[in-house]
This record gives structure tokens, C-alpha cells and sequence, in this order.
């Protein structure tokens, strides 16, 4: 009688980490051979797992990453330029704590989505309010918010993001009143949010694809001066590796 009421009473307390684990514990025979505290220890740490992975979980549902990614599944033999080190200064995601920037550049098939991906689970694994959006879809929202009045839930949602990470910048044609929104939005990340970037193009042609000088140098100048620079090249990966597996690699994007 008093271990269900204890387990009703942990449910109703929302610690659902401890009820699992003190029902396992019931049910091992040599559990009787550890101590109290022992015992309490591992309720404990049950229920402080639960509460990560909820959160994690919550937090990657947020994220709306486009692939399931992870840095331990980057592929470094493939001759695209991308080097161990470069992720490795990314890994701890202390670039985000520091508000810096990252730019992923190289040609279609490299991989540029995955590495993004990849860096955003890291972020949200530790403990980062991520965000990702591809960017003809972004431009869209911010178009559609215009016309509708939403722009301004949206410009909020963007800036409470610690990682925003926008995908194919540059791949579709853009109206200048989006650049200015997208200016907007680095403002208000400035020194607040991290952001990535993801384009086919490089770095010194996207003056030319934002095509109002004044916006074009306000956007760099937010975007480029604390950045980490990714620089991919070489042939797509997808003609190595094939469509034989409907599971994303990290050749896709």
C-alpha cells in the first residue's frame, strides 16, 4: 500500500524518472544489497535524465531542423575541404554562448544542410533555443507577415532564439523589402543570438545577390565580421554514396 501511494504521489509531482526507477528497483532481487543513499542516488539521477531528455526533446521539436544530424556521423574523407578542426571549435557550442556567427558555403551535394543540422542538435543538446528555417521559406514568412500583420510575432520569435540557422541563402530570388526584414533580424541578434548561414554562393558574391548596396554592407557587416568560415568545394557527395538508403547521410544538401 505505501509503494503505490508513493508512486501516485511521485506521478502526480511530475517526476515520472523516479516512478520508473523505483518500479525497477522493486522488481530487481538484489536491489536490497545497496544502501539507502545508493538507492536514492539512482531515483535521483533517473529522474534528473527524464527532465534532460524531455527538455532536449522539446527543444529539438522547436528547432524544426530539417535532418536528424550529428556531429559524430560527419564524413571527413571525402575530399570537399572540411576539416576535423573546424568542427571541433563548433563542438561545445561556445560559439553560440559567444554570439558568433557561422557561414557554410560550397556547391550543391557537399553537405553544407547536414553540418547545419548537426550543429544545430549539438545547440539544442546543449541547452540552446535553436531555430532553422530554409530561406526561401523565411522570406516567405516574412512576406506573408507583412500582408497578414504577423511580422512582429515573427521578428520576436526569431530574436529569442540563441542559434538561428537559415538554409540556402541566395538559392531563390528575394524582394528587397525581405533583405531589409533579414537586416532587421541580425540587429536585433547582434551581440544577443548566434546565427548560421548556409549558401551555395560565397561570401564576396552575396553583395551582389542582395543587390541594394546600403542593405548588402549592413547585412555583411553583421553577419561576417565574428564568423566562423566553412568553405566546402569538390563534386557532390551524393554521386558516391547513392540513393540506395531512403535514411538522410551527410551528403544530403
Amino acid at each position: 500500500m505505501l509503494y503505490t501511494q508513493s508512486l501516485e504521489k511521485l506521478r502526480a509531482m511530475r517526476l515520472e524518472g523516479m516512478a520508473e526507477a523505483l518500479e525497477e528497483q522493486r522488481r530487481q532481487s538484489d536491489i536490497s544489497s545497496l544502501d539507502f543513499e545508493a538507492r536514492l542516488a539512482m531515483l535521483i539521477e533517473r529522474q534528473w535524465l527524464w527532465k534532460e531528455n524531455r527538455a532536449l526533446a522539446a527543444r529539438l521539436h522547436y528547432a524544426q531542423l530539417k535532418l536528424s544530424a550529428s556531429l559524430e556521423d560527419v564524413d571527413y574523407r571525402h575530399p570537399r575541404g572540411l576539416k576535423r578542426a573546424q568542427i571541433e571549435q563548433l563542438r561545445a557550442s561556445q560559439w553560440v554562448q559567444q554570439h558568433r556567427n557561422c557561414l557554410i558555403t560550397g556547391p550543391t551535394g557537399c553537405g553544407k544542410t547536414y553540418l547545419a543540422c548537426a550543429l544545430g542538435h549539438q545547440a539544442c543538446g546543449d541547452g540552446h533555443r535553436t531555430l532553422y528555417y530554409y530561406a526561401p521559406k523565411l522570406f516567405r514568412a516574412l512576406q506573408t507577415g507583412q500582408v497578414d500583420g504577423s511580422l512582429p510575432n515573427l521578428l520576436k520569435k526569431l530574436a529569442r532564439a540563441t542559434l538561428l540557422i537559415i538554409d540556402d541563402f541566395g538559392i531563390a530570388a528575394v524582394a528587397g523589402k525581405q533583405y531589409r526584414d533579414l537586416l532587421e533580424i541580425l540587429d536585433d541578434r547582434q551581440g544577443v543570438g548566434a546565427t548560421l548561414i548556409t549558401s551555395q554562393f560565397p561570401v564576396n558574391q552575396w553583395h551582389e545577390i542582395i543587390a541594394d548596396a546600403t542593405v548588402a554592407d549592413a547585412i555583411l557587416d553583421r553577419l561576417v565580421h565574428n564568423a566562423y568560415r566553412i568553405e566546402l568545394k569538390g563534386e557532390s557527395m551524393r554521386k558516391h554514396t547513392g540513393a540506395a538508403s531512403s535514411k538522410p547521410t551527410p551528403s544530403d544538401s
